[in-house]
């Protein structure tokens, strides 16, 4: 504290020293109505209330164990309220001129003392932008050397610094801790600093980018092994990409990012085709062209591909196509090429296009679901004039839509998805709207019409996971951003789905309450699957993949477009006959989107979980056994927070208002722990989970065969969870934080499961294989 700032030249009244002693008391005691009520009479008390704040809170202690926040987060916020009460309010303007910069630094230098809670209030209290730019710059310095990264950066975006900073340093720290919320706000409003950081970002997506060099250039910066896993190419460039999008960045400012994700689509593509077969000659030739446009070392690969999947001819002809150069071609290919007739170069070359036929072919007929409808009563509607028809006809109450979108796969390579053909199915009918017929699609009857139909109540509209074309709607639309689209009505039958998979599987009131994913069950998924089960044959998809924006639409993918409208009123029309067969409520409208399970708790609950530990940690009983898990009895709060009582026994933390649906024991629990989790998988069979547990040299791909095998959840954590997601479906497969404890990550997997431990269970069954007994094994 400066000279100025010394006691013996503070103003008469109440003493800052004696009220810091009275506050320390109360703070000890826990009395924290006594704090609040001590420190308002002591603000009211100082004759110079800024000059005393900062004498208190240079007194106060730091963070304390068990506590959610400091005694001097406590006397701000106490101060903020008096301070905010006082009329005139208490600021700069009242304390003498020669006073003031000596409190701004004092102010300042708290900051930078380790004491990140105090910026916010002593930001604005003591005003601290009107300092000299350079003295601002030099704290900030100060709290980068000192490793406060997070804290460095903060008070340069509070106070608007980063034009004088260098993005780099301040951001890379911050990146390698996987702080991406805060980068985006540094450099928020700053274009420059937007495309510096994702140009920098996607300078690391290089085959030569290595982490122990970048990590050698910020020795100071510790990184977890969860952390270094995250810096993996695959990961950096979804970043990339979701800044591009967000700052509306150039992709051609990022070619290593746009050009490894066309490599992965590229090899997409050649399994679909090649491999699967589930993409015709034609689709896979459109989307091919588009991705190795402009890019000889992609039609390079794209030949090199075509030679190791198909033919030696096909890839001459590919390579003709491009006037690829002879040292670049694969072995075989340029002889090939030489025998070939004359053709036109730049003309991609289609082999063995299937005929352009409007019903299936017979035995495609026998497998996969036929639209029910004639070829003359599916309208394709390009102007005004045709529109009309369609809006008689669907804007009547009582109807029943079936509505879809199409769209244009990207493969993940950028730009937002527009809807290039919206389907709308009624009975014995199906409107195709053309969205690619640019006065058709932009006129504001065309909008408004489709702005009509899904704010309708009285219309019922079918869709399946209408909430992704919606999205891709409001981005073909600017209209929607700015006034958003007001959707009533909907009934979307991906939530029906998920009810009768979790029927089928007897999850409610069953043995387990776990959600089934709708791509379970087989080959098919997603609507495809829901039309088997319901219907009796899956949907015909090899078109699903087709370019959407090419006119004229050939007839096969006119067909399939209203397919997959229509069977959404064929499947509606069957589960309303007889819901409860499918295991559904007699009102299907009332069937809402099921709860997600793999999304990030809020602060609000980490907050509420973390007083809960403390009041465990304070209240709970000890084991005889220290080295047994301690029991928890999980009763999950309605609105999503969730308290956790250590040593409660069954029954008890079930108050009202709590979360429905039983408890279940921990042997009802299967799971398979990668073995990333391997310490979480010990922890959760001493409770009596039943618990395969991954040896070192496993392949993560073991833990999806196992959940589909035996009917197991995953549990796994970091990059491999977005692998194995794909493989079991969203709601078999659970994410946890590696870098927590084994009982944190225990006490997440029980709260979500709702299973209910008790001291019975615990070591109730073998600590070294997963038999649900105790039974004598030797540990290798």
């Amino acid at each position: 504290m400066s000279s100025t700032m010394s006691q013996a030249e503070s103003p008469a009244g109440v003493d800052p020293g004696a009220l810091l002693v009275r506050l320390l008391d109360l703070w000890t005691c826990k009395d924290l109505q006594g704090l609040r009520a001590e420190a308002c009479r002591g603000f009211s008390g100082l004759a110079e209330p800024l000059v005393g704040l900062l004498e208190v809170l240079g007194g106060c202690p730091g963070a304390q164990r068990g506590r959610a926040s400091t005694l001097g987060q406590v006397v701000l916020g106490e101060f903020q309220r008096w301070r905010g009460a006082q009329q005139p309010p208490v600021g700069l303007e009242g304390v003498s001129g020669a006073l003031v910069p000596a409190l701004q630094s004092t102010a300042l230098g708290l900051i930078c003392d380790g004491q990140p809670g105090y910026m916010e209030p002593l930001l604005d209290i003591y005003q601290l932008h009107t300092l000299h730019r350079s003295l601002l710059l030099q704290h900030v310095t100060h709290l980068w050397d000192s490793t406060a990264f997070r804290e460095a950066a903060m008070l340069a975006t509070k106070l608007d610094l980063q034009a004088d900073l260098d993005m780099e340093k301040m951001c890379v720290p911050l990146v390698l801790h996987d702080k991406f919320p805060l980068v985006e706000a540094y450099v928020k409003s700053h274009p420059h600093l937007q495309e510096a950081l994702v140009s920098m970002l996607d300078a690391w997506c290089t085959p030569h980018f290595s982490l122990d060099t970048l990590r050698s250039q910020y020795p100071a910066v510790c990184l977890s092994k969860h952390q270094a896993d995250l810096m993996q190419p695959k990961l950096i460039i979804k970043h990339v990409f979701r800044l591009m999008d967000k700052f509306n960045i150039d992709p051609a400012k990022c070619s290593n990012s746009v050009h490894k994700r066309k490599l992965d689509s590229l090899r997409f593509l050649m399994a679909m085709h090649f491999r699967e077969g589930r993409m015709s000659e034609e689709n896979w030739s459109d989307h091919v062209q588009a991705m190795v446009e402009g890019s000889v070392e992609l039609q390079v690969y794209l030949v090199e591909c075509v030679c190791r999947y198909g033919s030696v001819r096909q890839a001459a002809e590919w390579a003709r196509c491009y006037d690829l150069p002879r040292n670049r071609l694969p072995v075989g290919v340029w002889d090939t090429l030489q025998s070939l007739p004359p053709a036109q170069t730049g003309v991609a070359p289609v082999s063995g296009a299937s005929p352009d036929c409007w019903s299936l072919s017979p035995d495609d007929g026998q497998r996969y679901y036929q639209l029910p409808v004639a070829r003359g009563n599916v309208h394709f509607l390009s102007t005004l004039e045709q529109l009309e028809p369609c809006r008689h006809t669907l804007l009547q109450p009582g109807t029943v839509v079936g509505v879809d979108m199409e769209w244009r796969a990207s493969f993940g390579t950028g730009g937002r998805q527009r809807v290039a053909l919206i389907q709308l199915a009624v009975s014995g009918s199906v409107f195709l709207l053309d969205l690619c017929a640019a006065g058709f699609s932009q006129d504001p009857q065309t909008i408004r019409f489709v702005r009509d139909l899904l704010a309708n109540k009285s219309i019922l509209k079918l869709g399946y996971g209408m909430s992704g074309d919606l999205r891709s709607l409001v981005a073909t639309w600017a209209e929607l951003s700015e006034q958003p689209i007001k959707v009533e009505g909907m009934l979307d039958l991906l939530h029906v789905h998920q009810k009768m998979q979790m029927s089928r599987r007897g999850c409610e009131g069953g043995r387990r309450g776990v959600e089934v994913a709708v791509c379970e069950g087989g080959p098919e998924k997603g609507l495809s699957l829901l039309v088997q089960q319901v219907l009796g044959k899956p949907l015909h998809k090899q078109e699903q993949l087709s370019n959407w924006e090419r006119r004229p639409l050939r007839q096969r993918q006119i067909c399939y477009a209203a397919a997959d409208a229509y069977c959404l009123l064929e499947v509606f029309w069957v589960l309303q006959e007889d819901p409860a067969h499918y295991g559904l409520p007699a009102d299907l409208c009332s069937i809402g989107p099921a709860p997600t399970h793999n999304s990030a708790p809020t602060q609000e609950q980490r907050n509420q979980d973390k007083t809960a530990r403390d009041k465990g940690r304070r209240g709970g009983r000890k084991m005889k056994d220290p080295g047994a898990p301690r029991v928890c009895a999980v009763s999950p709060r309605s609105g999503g927070g969730d308290s956790v009582g250590e040593g409660e026994g069954p029954g008890q933390g079930e108050g009202p208002g709590q979360g429905e649906g039983p408890f279940v024991a921990p042997q009802e629990l299967r799971v398979v722990c990668d073995n990333m989790l391997q310490g979480l998988g010990r922890y959760l069979r001493c409770l009596g989970v039943d618990v395969l547990i991954l040896e070192n040299d496993d392949d993560h791909r073991v833990a999806a065969k196992l959940a589909r095998t035996e009917d197991r959840v995953i549990l796994t954590s970091g990059q491999p969870y977005q692998t194995l997601k794909s493989q079991v479906g969203e709601g078999r497969c659970l994410a946890l934080d590696c870098g927590e404890r084994a009982r944190e990550q225990a006490v997440q997997v029980l709260r979500h499961f709702r299973v209910r431990p008790t001291p019975q269970h615990v070591f109730s069954r073998c600590q070294v294989c997963p038999s649900p007994k105790v039974c004598v094994c030797v540990s290798t």
